[in-house]
């Protein structure tokens, strides 16, 4: 029998309080999930909780970091099998769009993380995701497939396009209808980017 190390006793306290909120957060929402609902459902005290993340929103965070971390492992391996840089751009874009329709990631990440933890723009996620964006951007410009724009500009307007096309998708009455014809807005917008020939 091996004895788990305090470290490892803490990852999976952590692991089994972001499991059971994930799963509250996306079923009832975040304003309807109670601390004791979610210890209960881990199999561990208030205490625990306010331990690990300090509160309920502590864990709202943890959770969205890590649904965010897997929405942007699935967008890199739509824009690695992408045939050129601009189509990988165009179809990360696409991809964080269309994920808008999944409940999970529309009730934590496009309606309660805003609501609970202010603009995603600023969430400390959106950085390494705005740097890798701007290279690629940057790139483009460089070897003429875009025009002569700053990189910079060019990634905060896509960025702010595509996230807010994420959030008007979320909150919409009809999600499922609003996402082609923002997917369709947003090809029609950047491809406004592309330098002439």
């Amino acid at each position: 029998m091996t004895l788990k190390t305090r470290s490892q006793m803490v990852e999976e306290t952590r692991a089994k309080l972001i499991a059971a909120a994930r799963k509250a957060f996306a079923s009832k929402g975040y304003a309807a999930s109670s601390m004791d609902d979610l210890t209960a459902e881990a199999g561990l005290t208030r205490g625990a909780l306010y331990h690990n993340f300090g509160d309920k929103k502590g864990l709202l965070q943890a959770v969205i970091d890590q649904i965010d971390a897997e929405m942007l492992a699935r967008m890199r391996v739509v824009q690695e099998e992408a045939e050129t840089p601009w189509l990988g751009l165009l179809a990360e874009s696409v991809a964080y769009i269309e994920m808008a329709l999944e409940p999970e990631i529309q009730r934590i990440m496009l309606l309660d993380g805003p609501a609970v933890l202010g603009d995603p723009a600023k969430w400390p996620n959106q950085t390494a995701c705005l740097k890798r964006i701007e290279k690629t951007v940057q790139a483009l410009v460089d070897d003429g497939t875009l025009k002569p724009v700053d990189a910079r500009a060019a990634t905060w307007l896509l960025n702010g396009a595509v996230l807010n096309t994420a959030l008007w998708i979320a909150a919409a009455d009809d999600p499922a209808g609003a996402s082609p014809k923002a997917v369709e807005a947003f090809r029609w917008m950047a491809s406004g980017l592309l330098a002439e020939g």
